[in-house]
């Protein structure tokens, strides 16, 4: 049984790679700040992990909770591309800077792998569709520099130290878990929740930009599987991980209203500063080197999402007509 540590690990992403180590009764330490992670994305999991309330700058911090760790699932991160064209300080220190503290930590303490949470912003609004590793890097937004800056520390540290990293480069990863609540929140997210609400969802542009969107099941099984893959095979690599199918947000309305009765119409405002017009991935590296496929397709992954969202607010209400 193997000791993993999971940054992020109260996040999104980070809670439910914890969940599925634990389903296979593996050993899990998580790392989180909570500067955007929730604890109430680890219910469940109390006693069941070391969870440490600290931050990945902190290089004591982290020293100490790589001991013994055979692999590194990195997730934390300020993942917000307009919030790092606001702030692109606070989103190099916590994207880059972090990234780096991860990795000296993960060397010093003999850690065999770091898989890293990498993003399909690197690529920009490059107009070639699908989008596939060997092209060339255009980041748009602060954020995108700082994740695609990250992916070269990953590879550099492979490279003179022996460290082997897998980069992960996510596609707009949604379902259960994800926070609503913030204005950088994941589109999906944002609009599940104000149309189980009868509130009118806002799209930034005319609604054609169109997204690779990955159901969170698929993004799981994909760190499950780099940990686990040759290292002659991927480490130092980058990967993307995705459907190989897009949805536009015109489209993606229309299906979220059949599946939460929501009767309106969108809202349209302009486009965000940052944002790209097109994402599709062309999959075929994480298939070949991985054993990556994606079992999860999206409008099954949006019918999980709103059932999700539906079973909590019911428990809400539950909950307050008990306490009232």
């Amino acid at each position: 049984m193997a000791l993993y540590l999971v940054t992020g690990i109260a996040g999104f992403i980070g809670s439910s790679i914890a969940r599925a180590l634990l389903e296979r009764g593996e050993q899990v330490r998580g790392i989180d700040n909570l500067s955007t992670g929730k604890t109430r994305n680890l219910d469940g999991m109390e006693g069941r992990i070391d969870f440490r309330e600290a931050d990945i700058l902190d290089l004591d911090a982290m020293r100490e909770s790589c001991q013994g760790v055979s692999c590194v699932f990195h997730e934390a991160a300020i993942p917000s591309v307009p919030k790092s064209v606001k702030d692109p300080l606070g989103s190099n220190q916590a994207n880059v800077d972090g990234t780096v503290q991860v990795l000296i930590a993960a060397r010093d303490a003999g850690v065999k792998r770091v898989v890293y949470a990498a993003s399909s912003s690197a690529y920009g609004d490059t107009p070639t569709l699908p989008k596939h590793e060997q092209m060339a890097p255009n980041p748009i937004s602060p954020y995108a520099v700082a994740k695609l800056a990250s992916e070269y520390y990953m590879a550099s540290f492979y490279r003179c130290y022996g460290l082997e990293t897998v980069s992960l480069r996510y596609f707009n990863i949604f379902g259960p878990r994800q926070d609503p609540s913030s204005p950088y929140s994941g589109v999906l997210a944002k609009f599940t929740t104000q149309m189980l609400r009868d509130e009118q969802p806002i799209i930034f542009g005319d609604g054609s930009q169109s997204r690779d969107f990955t159901y969170i099941d698929n993004a799981v099984e994909a760190n499950l599987l780099a940990a686990a893959a040759p290292a002659g095979k991927v480490a130092g690599q980058v990967f993307n991980i995705a459907t190989g199918t897009r949805f536009d947000l015109n489209q993606t309305f229309n299906i979220l209203a059949k599946l939460t009765g929501y009767k309106g119409k969108p809202r349209y405002a302009p486009e965000r500063e940052g944002d790209i017009q097109h994402s599709l991935a062309d999959i075929t590296r994480a298939e070949q080197a991985l054993g990556y496929k994606p079992k999860v397709g999206f409008e099954e992954g949006l019918k999980r999402t709103v059932e999700w969202y539906k079973e909590q607010n019911l428990a809400a209400s539950r909950e307050l007509r008990a306490s009232s």
